[in-house]
């Protein structure tokens, strides 16, 4: 998982360097993005149901992440997973740790910037 997590990381890095340079949200192909400076000086922007939203910043903040997350899934498509279904459920004993590092691949669903409206898979795992 966290293989795939820091190839997703270096995926949004090289993505989002284009989009970094303007100091507003960028529409992308319908999808709004928020370039780094613009959180760095303001924050996550908050989607209408007061879901925050962005690309995940490292440790660039001292911030938690975002509820949605920039991903690119399948077929190249961009949306953003929800953080709680990325992060999926917590071992509570070791044995539970190891049989989830051993898990199949799982998908979880990328949505607009909406938080509802599915646009697309991310699959963790594969």
């Amino acid at each position: 998982m966290r293989k795939n997590l820091f190839v997703l990381a270096w995926i949004m890095l090289i993505f989002l360097a284009g989009c970094s340079q303007q100091e507003t949200l960028k529409k992308t192909e319908d999808l709004v993005i928020p370039p780094f400076e613009y959180i760095l000086e303001n924050g996550y922007p908050v989607n209408d149901k007061g879901e925050t939203y962005g690309p995940d910043m490292g440790n660039r903040m001292i911030i938690e992440e975002p509820d949605l997350i920039l991903a690119q899934g399948e077929n190249s498509i961009i949306g953003y997973a929800k953080k709680v279904e990325l992060d999926g459920p917590k071992p509570k004993t070791p044995e539970e740790a190891v049989k989830l590092n051993n898990a199949p691949p799982r998908e979880v669903s990328l949505y607009d910037v909406d938080g509802e409206t599915i646009i697309g898979t991310f699959w963790i795992g594969k």
